[in-house]
């Protein structure tokens, strides 16, 4: 029998657990002690538990749901992409990005990591290599969690920033999403600030629905890649099923709710979306949802068509929103040589399996 994880367990989750075993509630306090603070890799580490007990978790339950396999870091810098298989053989990746320098040029241990959420994705974006080999399944909240302890273990600093804009769609793995959110937020266990956590989203209208419900003050950002839906559609099948006249709508909600400027991504694709006409009406957009903007030049995929824009192209475009008043940064992504676009890492190794 494949063993839980013991990792999505909340406080609660832990006292009913331990009433379970016969176990006073101070237990669940110890052990949620030896999984976070302590960082335990095993029962048996856990000194000031019952061996009966530690005997009794061992039989059901383990303390990590995934394995780092391969970890790959940039030429030009800290970014460090890693991969990790699961209990099931299934891969998963994530990216962790050192804070830029500081001033005086001193440099920070602060990190962000970016998560993923999903094996594969199901919104099949065209720009993306983490549709290209299809959706296969939601990660739990165990090993959502795991890339948090994974990265704090690779990196040997604490993880300050999260950004769910990793493999999959956030808010298609939303009962998961939330209950990782809870022990990310939870001063017990990994205590990270909302406002330090960012949830991404391709335009999942329900989802954006629940995570308002939740009611934490968590930052957002959108992919938008397309300010109409003829250009949205032709990149994004997710606008399809949620155009932008549903969308919109949504997003305007939280931003009268929220207290952060959403961020609205916007990957730059020559012949596609980065065109000045385009810039113009991304500016509309941004203007009505209150938004800032970041402008991502393409990320080449092997296998895909799209051409990156050249460099002054895309400052051309970023110009064009700063005359009209939107506040817009332009990202070159970290990690270009190590295949740091979402789905790459990943993509590369199941090829190689074949």
């Amino acid at each position: 029998m494949e063993k839980l994880c013991l990792l999505e367990y909340t406080r609660d989750n832990l006292v009913e657990l331990m009433a379970e075993l016969g176990h006073k509630p101070f237990r669940a306090a110890q052990l949620q002690e030896w999984i976070w603070k302590h960082r335990a890799t095993s029962f048996e580490q856990m000194s000031n538990l019952p061996p009966a007990l530690r005997a009794a978790l061992d039989e059901r339950f383990c303390l990590r749901a995934l394995t780092v396999v391969e970890v790959n870091q940039s030429t030009t810098g800290a970014t460090r992409k890693f991969l990790s298989r699961m209990a099931d053989g299934h891969l998963v990746e994530s990216v962790i990005i050192p804070a830029a320098v500081g001033q005086g040029g001193a440099h920070s241990d602060r990190i962000t990591l970016c998560v993923s959420s999903q094996v594969g994705c199901a919104f099949g974006c065209r720009f993306c290599a983490s549709g290209l080999l299809g959706f296969t399944r939601n990660l739990t909240a165990s090993e959502i969690l795991g890339q948090i302890v994974a990265a704090e273990e690779i990196s040997g600093n604490r993880v300050d920033n999260l950004v769910f804009m990793g493999m999959g769609e956030p808010l298609a793995n939303i009962d998961n999403l939330l209950t990782a959110l809870t022990l990310i937020m939870d001063p017990h266990a990994l205590n990270i600030g909302a406002r330090h956590i960012t949830i991404s989203t391709s335009g999942n209208v329900p989802g954006l629905r629940r995570l308002a419900e939740f009611g934490k003050p968590l930052r957002l950002a959108v992919s938008l890649h397309g300010a109409s839906d003829e250009v949205r559609s032709r990149v994004m099948p997710v606008n399809r099923k949620w155009p932008l006249g549903q969308l919109l709508p949504a997003l305007e909600e939280w931003a009268r709710t929220s207290k952060h400027k959403m961020t609205l991504e916007y990957i730059l694709i020559e012949d596609v979306n980065a065109m000045m006409p385009e810039a113009a009406r991304l500016a509309r957009v941004a203007r009505r949802l209150n938004a800032k903007v970041n402008l991502i030049p393409y990320n080449t995929v092997e296998g895909l068509p799209w051409v990156r824009p050249s460099e002054a192209h895309c400052r051309a475009f970023c110009k064009a929103l700063i005359a009209a008043g939107i506040p817009v940064t332009m990202r070159y992504e970290k990690g270009h040589d190590i295949n740091a676009a979402c789905g790459q890492l990943r993509l590369r190794r199941v090829k190689e399996a074949e």
